[in-house]
């Protein structure tokens, strides 16, 4: 059995243990001394929560802090010398008032102490892995995660001196029995892309307990409006900010939350990356999470009357979506979902690959694009986008068949989106 993290004994050369005898305490944020709202709901916090008003001017909203750099003061030198850099404005790239104001909104929405917010969603998914994994370490995860993360796991983590098993992120004996003595760390997608099977996080949290693992979640597909990970005893949440948590398709972003402990390990490596997320993007994030409630609410309700329509309609063959009884994991989706089961969707459609391209080029309302959250239906064929770095083999071997369609469903009037699948596929079968 391995020690537990808080049976480590940390000492200095001399051997003296020092590390139960650190007294200075972590605070939450850090923050602009705003508000969480934290006995508030999801829309009054995505509102409210982490907004600087300025004391100054009186101007109702957070500015653009549109600076590279900040006087020096006592306080400064005083944080620099007791490695609390985080803790001042000293520097953009390692915080800004507009990155401390949406980072407070970010941890309202997750339940968290502390968040980071990132230049991307593969830099706030490398730059934490990095930071919590060790040379020699090893991590569990599944190849239906999305490519680029694939991709930096399959490819890049050996160069580091750490390895990687894939197992079924669905199958939590397979998952523990790919953990190995120097396993450190259990990563996974809480729904996959693109054919939404659902991590069962309350097992997977257990045995991340039972091994003294961290347990690393990315949401993305999710967000915190339809399950709050922290809450189920996720120790680190990873989302691309790219996608729903922006949501209009003009920002490219990613989060972490969780305890400030471990997102202060977090924020150096983050720094060496490079990948801090600059002020303007700051405020883009900022003042599309003020809708993120709405519009999760539309996503979800949208999607499940959209996945009906299709699942009855004869040329589609198969439907994936959580909130259908046809879902082989339905009763897990009742558990953990609890009814907010994603604007994802994903299906087959008769005629293969070839039918799917031509539904493509009928549909008016759906754009032809990579990425998923926008306000605007999104639609794409996961074989030539998301998965396009797997062989055809390693395709197959995960459910990806021919004629997949993902669809990411938008804002639109349902009546509209419904109209236009009806016509596009009625066009589809008439060539």
């Amino acid at each position: 059995m391995k020690k537990s993290y808080q049976d480590i004994e940390y000492k200095r050369d001399n051997g003296e243990i020092w590390f139960n005898d650190l007294k200075r305490k972590r605070e939450n944020g850090p923050a602009l001394n705003t508000n969480r709202y934290s006995e508030y709901n999801d829309s009054t916090k995505s509102v409210h929560a982490g907004q600087y008003d300025d004391p100054e001017t009186g101007a109702l909203g957070t500015p653009i802090f549109q600076c590279s750099t900040f006087y020096l003061n006592e306080k400064s030198y005083e944080a620099i010398e007791e490695g609390r850099g985080r803790d001042e404005m000293i520097y953009s790239r390692y915080g800004n008032p507009s990155q401390w104001s949406v980072q407070e909104k970010l941890s309202s929405l997750e339940n968290a102490e502390s968040s980071i917010v990132f230049s991307s969603g593969m830099s706030a998914i490398s730059s934490t892995l990095l930071a919590i994994l060790d040379k020699g370490s090893h991590l569990v995860s599944s190849r239906d995660i999305y490519g680029g993360t694939y991709n930096f796991l399959y490819e890049d983590l050996d160069k580091f001196g750490m390895s990687v098993t894939f197992a079924s992120p669905t199958n939590i004996k397979e998952i523990e029995a790919a953990i190995q003595e120097n396993t450190k760390v259990l990563y996974f997608e809480a729904l996959t892309n693109p054919l939404l099977k659902i991590t069962p996080i309350k097992e997977l949290v257990a045995l991340g307990k039972k091994h003294n693992l961290r347990v690393i979640i990315d949401n993305t597909f999710l967000t915190p409006f339809n399950v709050k990970m922290l809450d189920l005893g996720v120790d680190i949440v990873v989302n691309s900010a790219t996608k729903y948590l922006n949501g209009h398709s003009d920002l490219i972003g990613g989060t972490v939350s969780g305890s400030r402990k471990l997102v202060d390990r977090i924020w150096p490596q983050m720094l060496k990356n490079g990948g801090s997320m600059d002020p303007h993007a700051c405020f883009l994030l900022e003042r599309s999470l003020k809708t993120f409630a709405l519009r999760m609410r539309t996503h979800n309700t949208n999607a499940m009357a959209l996945a009906t329509y299709l699942e009855s309609h004869p040329k589609i063959k198969r439907v994936y979506y959580p909130g259908l009884a046809s879902h082989n994991q339905y009763d897990l989706a009742k558990e953990q979902l609890k009814g907010k089961n994603s604007g994802m969707i994903s299906f087959e459609i008769e005629g293969g690959d070839t039918n799917a391209h031509a539904l493509l080029n009928y549909l008016k309302l759906p754009k032809e694009a990579t990425s998923l959250g926008g306000v605007e239906s999104l639609i794409s064929l996961p074989y030539n986008t998301s998965q396009a770095s797997l062989t055809k083999e390693q395709q197959k071997a995960i459910g990806i068949n021919d004629g997949l369609v993902r669809l990411s469903t938008g804002v639109e009037d349902i009546e509209d989106l419904i109209s236009d699948f009806e016509q596009a596929i009625h066009k589809t079968f008439k060539k």
